[in-house]
C-alpha cells in the first residue's frame, strides 16, 4: 500500500464491514476511537521507536512454521515481527495508518484493516497473529469477534498466536501505575435500558457514544473522565481511585495506561499541540513528556481461554506467560489456537 492510499483508510475499514458480522461488533466505539486510534497515530514515530524487542515465545512461534508458510499479522503496529522468519511470507495489517506507513517504508507487505473485519479469504493463511492487540478492543464481542477472524482466515491445521495483557501480575504494583476507569461514573454513564453485561466497567464502555453525531454526549462524558484520570493537579482522581479500593481493585479490568511522548519529539508539533489544546493529551512538566491515554481491558486467568467456548471451529491448545527480557514484571497471558475447519 502507497503512502498516499493510506489518506482516510482507518475511517473507511471503521465504516465498511462483513454482512456477517453485527452493527454492534461491526461499529468502532468511540472510546476505541479516542483512546486507541488517535493515540497510536499520534505517537507512531516514537512508538514504533520504541519497539524493537521480539519476545522469545512469539519468535518460538514463528521460527517453528514450516517455509513457505503465509503468516497474517493483526495488529501489526510497526511491523516487528513482519519478515521475522525468512522462510514464510508475511502480510500484515494494522487500523493505524501511520503505523501503516512505517511498515511500508521498510518494505512490508501491509495494509490498513480492523481486526474484527479481517480483509482476506477464508483459509487463506497458514498462521496468524494477534500480538498485543484484543486488549484494546473495548467489548467481550468484539474481543470474541475478532478471535474469529483469526480462526477464519488461517487454514484448516494452521495455528493462531494470540497474546494479551493479563491482570495477575507479579508485580502486584504495575496496575497501580495505571488509570482505572472509575466505578463512581458508571451510573452515570451506563444505559439503564442495556441488559446486564459482565461488569459495570464494561457496562461503562459499552455505554459510550458510537457515531460523531453523538458528540454532545461523548464531551460530557470526556468531561466526567477527565475528572476521573486527569493528572497529578487534579485531587479527583484520589477519590475516585481509592474508594473502595480492595474491592474494585478485585474486579477492574478496564484501565488507562499513558504514553510519554518526550518534549524533543518530532511528533509534539502538530496533532500532539492539537491534542493539548482541546485536552486530548496533557503536560507532564516534571517528566518534559506530552502525556496519552491508552484504553486497555486487562484479561483475568482463564478469559482469553473462555472465548473459545464459541463454535468458532477453534481448539485452544495451550497458554503460557510472555516475560522476555525487559519484560520481566509484565507478564502476558498468551494461547495457541489450532484450527478444526
Amino acid at each position: 500500500m502507497r503512502p498516499n492510499d493510506l489518506i482516510g483508510a482507518q475511517d473507511r475499514v471503521s465504516a465498511e464491514g462483513n454482512h456477517n458480522c453485527s452493527s454492534s461488533v461491526q461499529s468502532t466505539p468511540e472510546i476505541e476511537k479516542k483512546y486507541v486510534h488517535r493515540v497510536y497515530d499520534a505517537i507512531a514515530p516514537h512508538f514504533s521507536a520504541t519497539r524493537f524487542a521480539k519476545w522469545p515465545k512469539v519468535a518460538e512461534f514463528l521460527n517453528s512454521l514450516r517455509s513457505g508458510s503465509v503468516v497474517l499479522d493483526a495488529g501489526c503496529g510497526n511491523g516487528k515481527y513482519l519478515g521475522f522468519n525468512p522462510d514464510c511470507f508475511f502480510i500484515g495489517c494494522d487500523i493505524s495508518p501511520p503505523l501503516i506507513e512505517i511498515c511500508a517504508g521498510r518494505g512490508h507487505e501491509v495494509l490498513v484493516a480492523d481486526a474484527v473485519n479481517l480483509p482476506y479469504r477464508d483459509n487463506f493463511g497458514d498462521a496468524a497473529i494477534s500480538i498485543a492487540v484484543l486488549h484494546h478492543l473495548s467489548t467481550d464481542d468484539r474481543r470474541r469477534k475478532a478471535i474469529e477472524e483469526l480462526i477464519r482466515v488461517v487454514r484448516r491445521g494452521g495455528l493462531v498466536l494470540i497474546t494479551v495483557w493479563a491482570r495477575e501480575q507479579e508485580d502486584k504494583s504495575l496496575l497501580n501505575k495505571w488509570t482505572p476507569l472509575c466505578e463512581k461514573y458508571t451510573e452515570e454513564w451506563v444505559d439503564q435500558s442495556s441488559p446486564p453485561v459482565r461488569s459495570q466497567s464494561a457496562s461503562l464502555l459499552e455505554s459510550i457514544a458510537e457515531t460523531d453525531e453523538d458528540a454532545g454526549v461523548m464531551k460530557q462524558a470526556d468531561d466526567r473522565l477527565k475528572k476521573c484520570h486527569d493528572g497529578v493537579e487534579d485531587k479527583t482522581i484520589t477519590a475516585c481511585s481509592n474508594s473502595n479500593a480492595d474491592e474494585n481493585e478485585k474486579n477492574q479490568q478496564e484501565y488507562f495506561v499513558p504514553w510519554h511522548l518526550p518534549f524533543h519529539r518530532a511528533e509534539i508539533g502538530g496533532a500532539s499541540a492539537a491534542a493539548l489544546e482541546n485536552g486530548f493529551a496533557k503536560k507532564d512538566e516534571k517528566k518534559g513528556t506530552v502525556v496519552y491515554n491508552r484504553y486497555y481491558h486487562v484479561f483475568v486467568e482463564g478469559e482469553l481461554q473462555s472465548s473459545m467456548t464459541n463454535p468458532t471451529g477453534a481448539l485452544f491448545s495451550r497458554s503460557f506467560e510472555l516475560q522476555g527480557k525487559g519484560w520481566q514484571k509484565e507478564p502476558f497471558e498468551a494461547g495457541i489456537y489450532g484450527n478444526l475447519w
